[in-house]
């Protein structure tokens, strides 16, 4: 089965069968593009007409070039024309039933040594292959749209591929200058299988009214440096089809959380299937348009707005990174900052990590020294929380544990003045219990930061049932004060962020548990094929895995569902003290220093 695969077919001329055609052409391959609706083709050399225009625009292609190419792709309309080819790949709708047709009349035209791709992201290789007269030559080879930008492919093998029909079609994905990650036959595979659940999370996260579209999309773009939030993702792959591969994920796993929200269900059958449709979460000014434009359920200056109190002065209660971030980005706004901890040593110290953080930033020209100056003068050192007594918002960083936070806030409201703001920083511990260690809990918000503070723009304001109006307001003016971005979230566990976050974690350890591919795998799939910054186990070994832990149980244990359960794994290696990079070892070996 060693072929060069001189001669390609693509079946299904669609946006990702055109950009694999594209890819194949430009890599010295002759492309037979196949598709019933000859208005497709036309659009598949359009296309093809166009990106390589632009290409020899940018100097990247010659027009000698570019004519090749041109030459190279030719389209039919009837399967016959694949008689050629030495690869097949096919990229028709997600249809058991119209897959299945494709490769029994492909049976009946390519030769016996040629091998049948298919595309799909959501069905099962297994039962596609079993279709064919010779299963042991069809496989999976997974495109990410665009084919043309996007590094990842999925090279799929079940249970009857043929070893060599798997190396000749890796081989092959190398060559065309991509990433190909060898994954088994379940549903999503590993990108789509981590993203998918993922994104359903979201969606149902939307459908409660827990937070609005536009805060869920900006809590993960802000917070975890995602290129699109959820939401925004989901109109752009098309409600529709995420819904199908969501069902085929649930069939599969039978998890309540690759069930698909309602949601999804009911826009996709209102024919609000994203994008394409000019309509999904978000409306958009023509179908196919990227441009989003104002509708019903878009925030508007609400001229009613109850006004927030006064703030000039900030207490900052801890002496850690979280805290001396805070502190620093108080005072770089402007404000007179308190920073107080258990000692004065303790307090000291920590405003000297303020002092080394500014001058990093002298130094790379982002701040003068000037302003380093004014800033470290307008915080003051204290080892005791006596010093909260005149400030108008206290914002707590301290260990996160419920009776830690619920000591010190008992302390705080004692210390500070009435119509003082006080403020979590927690990430996962209800915002109310912290509330009801004091007298005033209509005067406790949750304010979320994310590390590194002075780094990061998103602060989750979270606000309890007794928060009250003017304490909200509060905080999202102080937000815009300090140039941070606030997103409105209720009181329950995991916020936004770690309630979508952790959950993506927690199912990516599971694919290495069962030993469906592996760690360095996992991580390729997710930042060439998912744009993440990171990949599953580098992020939780920079967070931490007792961290991650602790949040996974959190979540469990609030909403009971049995696919939130943490890891055995992630438990294993919490127990023999392999907790990431502070530990030197975690999911991988780390140099400590």
């Amino acid at each position: 089965m060693d072929t060069p695969f001189t001669t390609i077919a693509v079946v299904g001329l669609g946006t990702m069968g055109t950009g694999i055609a594209e890819v194949l052409a430009r890599a010295g391959r002759e492309v037979i593009g196949i598709d019933i609706d000859q208005a497709a083709a036309r659009r598949a050399v359009a296309s093809l007409e166009a990106s390589t225009a632009r290409a020899v625009s940018r100097e990247r292609l010659s027009e000698r070039e570019r004519e090749d190419v041109l030459a190279r792709f030719r389209t039919f309309s009837d399967l016959s024309a694949a008689a050629d080819a030495e690869l097949v790949i096919e990229v028709v709708p997600e249809s058991y039933e119209i897959k299945q047709q494709v490769i029994r009349e492909l049976d009946a035209v390519v030769a016996p040594g040629a091998i049948l791709a298919t595309g799909t992201n959501a069905l099962s290789v297994t039962r596609l292959a079993a279709e064919s007269q010779r299963p042991e030559r069809v496989l999976g080879l997974h495109f990410f749209n665009p084919a043309p930008a996007m590094k990842l492919v999925e090279v799929v093998s079940s249970v009857l591929t043929a070893p060599p029909a798997v190396e000749a079609v890796t081989a092959l994905a190398r060559e065309l200058g991509k990433e190909p990650v060898a994954v088994g036959d379940r549903p999503g595979f590993v990108a789509d299988g981590l993203l998918f659940g993922y994104l359903n999370q979201a969606a149902a996260m939307y459908e409660a009214n827990y937070a609005s579209r536009e805060d869920i999309d900006a809590a993960m773009r802000l917070g975890c440096g995602l290129p699109m939030g959820p939401l925004a993702l989901l109109d752009l792959i098309g409600i529709d089809t995420a819904r199908t591969v969501l069902e085929a994920m649930y069939a599969a796993s039978h998890d309540r959380l690759h069930a698909p929200a309602p949601v999804l269900g009911q826009l996709s059958e209102a024919g609000l299937t994203g994008r394409k449709a000019g309509r999904g979460f978000y409306a958009y000014a023509a179908p196919g348009s990227q441009d989003v434009v104002p509708d019903a359920l878009t925030p508007g200056e609400d001229a009613a707005r109850v006004p927030g109190r006064p703030v000039t002065a900030v207490g900052v209660a801890g002496s850690g990174t979280m805290a001396s971030g805070i502190a620093e980005v108080f005072a770089k706004a402007g404000y007179a900052v308190v920073l107080a901890a258990r000692t004065q040593e303790k307090a000291d110290a920590a405003k000297g990590r303020i002092a080394t953080s500014l001058d990093r930033s002298v130094a790379k020209g982002r701040l003068t020294a000037e302003a380093r100056d004014e800033t470290l003068a307008r915080i003051t050192a204290a080892g005791s929380l006596d010093a909260f007594a005149e400030v108008d918002l206290a914002v707590e960083a301290v260990a996160e544990d419920l009776l830690v936070k619920q000591q010190l806030f008992a302390t705080l409201d004692k210390v500070c003045k009435p119509g003082a703001v006080l403020a979590t920083t927690t990430s996962s511990l209800p915002v109310v219990s912290v509330a009801r260690a004091t007298s005033r809990p209509q005067d406790v918000v949750g304010m979320h930061f994310f590390n590194p503070a002075p780094a990061m723009k998103l602060v989750e304001v979270v606000r309890t049932v007794l928060t009250a109006d003017d304490v909200h307001a509060t905080v999202r003016e102080v937000c815009a004060k300090v140039r941070k971005h606030p997103v409105d979230c209720g009181d329950r566990a995991g916020f936004i962020v770690n309630a979508l976050l952790f959950p993506y974690l927690n199912n990516a350890i599971k694919m290495v548990e069962e030993h469906y591919a592996t760690l360095d795998d996992i991580d390729a799939a997710m930042k060439l094929g998912g744009g993440y910054p990171m990949g599953p186990f580098e992020l939780l070994d920079v967070v931490g895995l007792d961290v991650s832990l602790a949040i996974e149980k959190v979540l469990h244990q609030e909403f009971r569902d049995p696919g939130l359960a943490p890891a055995p794994l992630l438990e294993h290696l919490v127990a023999a003290g392999c907790l990431g990079r502070k530990t030197g070892r975690g999911f991988r070996e780390h140099t400590r220093r």
